[in-house]
């Protein structure tokens, strides 16, 4: 198959054998929740400890490259809805092989994921009741997960519906709380003004370096928008769904993200312990004197943790059924009964529960090596969407125009300046010795991937070679 065929034909068979049961509150609300993860609420604490109260300027750089990335999907996913979409689109605009490599390398990242989800919702509640093992807790949200994503596609919706708000509620009560608190109107709290984002070391306290290695995290922290698109293709209307998630994509970044940053590093200084031990924002209820505020955030991170591996199980399984449906994997895992790829649903689970279990067995190697390996993936996947819509964009305008009802902003100017963005963070990467391992893992697996689907692809084109031969020979 050359770069320039359309496989969308085969994908749209599969979509077509996958149900439409998610309605479009389902997938509004799945483009809100998706942006609100554990990363922001845990592991924001890291990038606040290195880049102190510039971490607002990591957060707003990488939000600004997240949302080129979204609309240039969105872009492609309103003109062609897939279930595999970025997976899709790049094949479509590369080749098999590209379409292989980012599709599987995600499907990988996801599996790993729902892993650590399930570890980390895990130790919230052996915390409430400590004589439970965590592997029991993994098991038992695994199943519950894994029978959500076997029903019907509605049900998926229906979790995320209401996880994803709980989340959205949270957040935007802390960001009114912390609004009141900072404007000094918010009783018993005096407003702390510019003290913590000018003293104690000033704006960048460690300097570039520090900011460096917030803007790595906070890269990292915005992974899982990329869902709202596979779901779409499933959705009653998926067109008008992906567009107006997209064009949301900018007040939501700017609003939870960047805004819930700039609230905690207002009111808590940068450097306080509890900011890494508890979390930021338990820290910033903590200093307001939020009562029992540790447990009610734990509540929450529990929700988003539920809520990522519910999302992480139902796109695993989507991107492995598109990828089988256009032959490029096991044929087992494509079969779909009653509107769910459903074998895709398994196999995924007890992928990530095996990481689980390597996370017992063999922490320091195996497991490690896991890690490592997811860490870039994300942006190789964002790496794929800006090329494929650098390509498509010229020849849907050549071919169909009236498809593009989502068009990326200053094409094709911006998508130079996002491909540039993500080479400066793949070079930011590899100064930074705690990255470096990631990125060279990173590169293996995507590597490996990338000549099995170039193999896979040449195989193919072999074979069909070898029919036709045999068809003018039998004509002849």
């Amino acid at each position: 198959m050359s770069p320039t065929s359309a496989p969308e034909t085969v994908d749209q068979k599969a979509d077509g054998s996958l149900s439409h049961g998610l309605k479009q509150r389902h997938l509004s609300m799945i483009a809100l929740g998706g942006v609100i993860g554990a990363g922001l609420f845990v592991g924001s604490g890291a990038g606040i400890a290195a880049a102190g109260p510039s971490i607002v300027i990591a957060y707003t750089l990488s939000g600004l490259l997240v949302m080129l990335v979204m609309r240039m999907l969105g872009e492609m996913s309103a003109a062609n809805p897939a279930s595999g979409s970025f997976s899709v689109h790049a094949e479509r605009a590369i080749g098999p092989w590209a379409g292989f490599t980012a599709g599987w390398s995600f499907w990988f990242l996801l599996c790993v994921a729902v892993g650590l989800e399930g570890i980390g919702a895990a130790k919230i509640m052996t915390g409430w009741m400590p004589d439970t093992p965590e592997w029991a807790w993994v098991a038992l949200f695994m199943l519950v997960f894994c029978a959500t994503n076997l029903a019907a596609v509605k049900n998926f919706g229906e979790f995320e519906f209401w996880f994803a708000a709980l989340k959205v509620g949270a957040i935007t009560l802390f960001l009114v709380i912390g609004v009141l608190a900072i404007l000094g109107v918010l009783p018993g709290t005096d407003a702390p003004g510019t003290a913590n984002l000018t003293g104690d070391g000033g704006f960048l306290p460690n300097g570039s370096e520090g900011l460096i290695i917030g803007l790595l995290a906070s890269v990292f922290a915005y992974g899982g928008l990329e869902t709202v698109t596979i779901a779409a293709a499933e959705s009653e209307h998926p067109v008008q769904g992906v567009a107006k998630a997209v064009r949301t994509a900018m007040w939501r970044i700017a609003l939870f993200y960047i805004g819930s940053m700039a609230v905690i590093v207002t009111l808590v200084p940068w450097d306080d312990p509890k900011v890494v031990a508890k979390g930021p924002y338990v820290a910033a209820l903590d200093f307001l004197d939020i009562p029992a505020a540790g447990e009610i955030m734990n509540v929450v991170v529990l929700v988003a943790l539920l809520s990522a591996m519910n999302a992480n199980i139902y796109g695993a399984s989507r991107m492995a059924c598109s990828l089988v449906a256009r032959g490029q994997g096991p044929k087992a895992l494509g079969k779909v009964f009653g509107g769910v790829p459903r074998i895709a649903v398994l196999v995924s689970s007890v992928f990530g529960f095996g990481c689980v279990l390597l996370s017992y067995w063999r922490p320091d190697d195996v497991f490690l090596w896991l890690l490592n390996m997811i860490g870039a993936v994300i942006l190789v996947v964002w790496f794929f969407i800006a090329v494929s819509q650098l390509l498509l964009r010229r020849r849907t305008e050549r071919e169909a125009p009236e498809t593009l009802v989502v068009r990326m902003w200053l094409y094709p100017g911006l998508t130079w300046v996002a491909l540039a963005a993500m080479a400066a963070v793949f070079v930011l990467m590899w100064r930074e010795p705690g990255t470096r391992t990631q990125l060279y893992y990173t590169g293996g697996l995507t590597l490996a991937l990338a000549a099995a689907g170039y193999l896979l692809q040449k195989s193919k084109e072999k074979e069909r070679g070898g029919e036709s031969e045999k068809v003018t020979d039998a004509v002849g």
